[in-house]
């Protein structure tokens, strides 16, 4: 081998381990920088004890190790609702409150159970639904003739022996619900103030009795005039017309007091603004499958006490319903 080829070989070698310590080189810095930064990202902040740094922006590590707490120099979000969220930054959806002007729109279906712990309170058509409806549970709380003027000096209940007024009835147990339908007796007195007023202080007084309850208006279902002429040549001037009227007053109590209305003449009207007639049998009272109907009407329109009054019931209006029922003191 030539002299000349010798040399050209050991330049290659010198070049190539040049080239190789340069590599080494870079290689050993950029790991101290790594090591480096790496140490910096895993101190604690030194700018402030509250997570913020000196400049007041949020600090993005923990003591003594990753943000969260594994080792990891990732940052985490700001938990929801903690005061680094900015409102806009607040993933956590409000619920709108209960619009208590309209009524209670339909929900999924319960089973009869849910109504274990309601009292119902009405007349006779409220005594029907109790008996032919199929619900085999809840208070039976109901008089034939029953007013919303007499609640309070009507002793029209009779229980194990001893005669009691509605709201005295009413006040014997505890209830989750306390479902109210009156007005049918009363369409032919013609006041519909002391009709709306007797019905906003019943509902006081049920709110007093019953604090923790859900308290549900049922509108009224519709009558069947042709019906009530043939029954008894309504008599007692029954009439649709006036019935829409009350049903309003009925709606505007249950806003005024915040409390649930539930729109049943919607569910039994036909086209001509009427009960039908292969629903009842005397155009007012209904037939067993009227009040299986009426049934589960209620059990697809229900809602949680918590959900009405997240912050609590709404303040009891006057003591008491005036003596005379009428409204008027």
């Amino acid at each position: 081998m030539s002299s000349g080829y010798r040399g050209k070989r050991t330049m290659r070698a010198s070049r190539r381990g040049t080239v190789l310590l340069a590599a080494a080189v870079i290689l050993a810095v950029l790991a101290a920088a790594v090591f480096y930064f790496r140490a910096r990202l895993q101190q604690p902040n030194r700018g402030s004890q509250t997570g913020r740094t000196s400049h007041g922006e949020v600090s993005t590590s923990a003591a003594g190790s990753g943000v969260d707490g594994s080792g990891s120099s990732e940052p985490l979000p700001p938990a929801q609702g903690s005061a680094e969220v900015p409102p806009e930054m607040n993933l956590t959806p409000e619920v709108p409150p209960y619009d208590f002007s309209q009524p209670l729109p339909e929900q999924e279906a319960v089973d009869n159970s849910y109504f274990d712990d309601a009292a119902f309170v009405g007349d006779s058509r409220t005594d029907g639904l109790m008996l032919y409806s199929g619900i085999g549970t809840g208070k039976n709380l109901t008089s034939n003739g029953l007013s919303i003027f007499k609640l309070a000096e009507k002793k029209a209940l009779t229980i194990n022996g001893e005669k009691y007024t509605l709201l005295e009835a009413l006040a014997l147990e505890e209830y989750g619900k306390v479902y109210l339908s009156l007005g049918v007796n009363e369409l032919g007195a013609k006041n519909d103030n002391a009709f709306y007023e007797s019905y906003c202080k019943a509902i006081d007084e049920i709110r007093r009795i019953q604090p923790g309850a859900v308290i549900y208006i049922q509108g009224l279902i519709p009558l069947n005039e042709k019906q009530i002429e043939a029954a008894n040549g309504n008599k007692y001037n029954l009439t649709n017309e006036h019935l829409r009227v009350y049903n309003e007053l009925m709606r505007q109590a249950a806003e005024e007091k915040q409390v649930v209305f539930l729109d049943l003449y919607s569910e039994f009207v036909d086209e001509n603004g009427a009960l039908p007639e292969d629903v009842s049998r005397d155009g007012v009272h209904l037939y067993k499958e009227g009040c299986q109907r009426w049934l589960a009407y209620l059990k697809t329109h229900t809602i949680a006490f918590d959900t009405l009054y997240p912050d609590g019931p709404p303040a009891i209006g006057p003591e008491q319903i005036s003596e005379n029922g009428s409204g008027q003191g």
